[in-house]
């Protein structure tokens, strides 16, 4: 056996540095959910977007050539955010590769189907990824709370759905779910925005105004949906929402983070000089319909 070092010795030793010691890793500061921070600028927000959908574009690519199929789940609180941080995603994107689905209200023939019927028949192929702005969690949330399914069809629902994606997974399929939460302030202030803003009107229904008045309904629902399917294997990723620019930017940046993918962006292609050909005689302006010219009014002066 070793003897024991002298404390001389234990000091000495303590003091030399080792060959092959080992940096400290930093830890990165954990953020708190609910934690105020300080507003981004358009500026750094519109920067930071413009870094994050350059690499949406290289993931893109990616589940094209490797033939992936994702599926990505946005759900949450009316006017938390879920359509703005949609179209940022998908905005510079390929339609044929990165698809939304936003289904309406089930037909009565849908109604006799089984439940995840007219989900499945929108998911992604290989080489695609579908984006649900809602989803089949709809049961677990808005049909139950308004009352538009029975106690039983929860149960089922919630018996089913974890299964059901567990089978999503096996296939191949990349599952991955939002939740995006926002505050009843914040809730309150968003909807009086809609109401002011004609161009925003649409997006609020009667239904809308309703989920206010059973605030604490959907907040019920919403426990038991994460109870019975935030699994392991699919996880519920909760998006704190009350700042749409973080939001958004917290939102894209992690799913980024989910599927590892390499930079196959083609290279830079160059442009062809035009063809040149004396013998074509365009048709005259006289015999085509233009669009005429949008009117600009001028303000007037003071």
């Amino acid at each position: 056996m070793a003897k024991n070092k002298s404390k001389t010795e234990r000091k000495a030793s303590k003091s030399k540095p080792e060959e092959n010691q080992v940096e400290p890793i930093t830890v990165p500061k954990m953020t708190i959910p609910g934690e105020k921070k300080e507003r981004l600028s358009t500026a750094v927000y519109e920067r930071e977007l413009r870094k994050l959908q350059v690499e949406l574009v290289k993931m893109q690519l990616w589940i094209k050539e490797r033939g992936l199929k994702v599926a990505v789940i946005f759900e949450g609180r009316d006017a938390a955010g879920k359509g703005g941080t949609i179209k940022r995603l998908t905005e510079t994107l390929n339609p044929r590769i990165v698809r939304v689905v936003a289904l309406p209200v089930a037909t009565e023939k849908e109604k006799t189907q089984w439940y995840f019927q007219r989900y499945v028949a929108h998911l992604p192929a290989a080489g695609e990824m579908v984006v649900f702005d809602r989803s089949w969690y709809n049961r677990a949330g808005v049909e139950r709370v308004m009352g538009f399914c029975t106690p039983e069809q929860v149960e089922e629902f919630f018996r089913s759905v974890p299964e059901f994606e567990k089978m999503l997974i096996r296939s191949g399929i990349i599952l991955i779910k939002y939740w995006f939460s926002v505050s009843d302030e914040e809730q309150e202030k968003r909807f009086q925005q809609r109401m002011d803003d004609i161009t925003r009107r649409w997006k609020l229904s009667p239904m809308d105004l309703e989920s206010r008045k059973r605030w604490v309904e959907y907040s019920r629902a919403k426990d038991d949906m994460f109870r019975f399917t935030d699994t392991k294997q699919s996880p519920w990723f909760v998006v704190e929402a009350d700042d749409k620019k973080r939001a958004r930017l917290n939102c894209i940046s992690h799913l980024l983070s989910m599927i590892p993918y390499e930079d196959l962006t083609p290279p830079k292609l160059e442009l062809p000089p035009r063809q040149v050909d004396d013998t074509y005689v365009r048709p005259p302006f006289g015999d085509q319909t233009f669009v005429p010219e949008y009117v600009i009014e001028e303000k007037k002066k003071n």
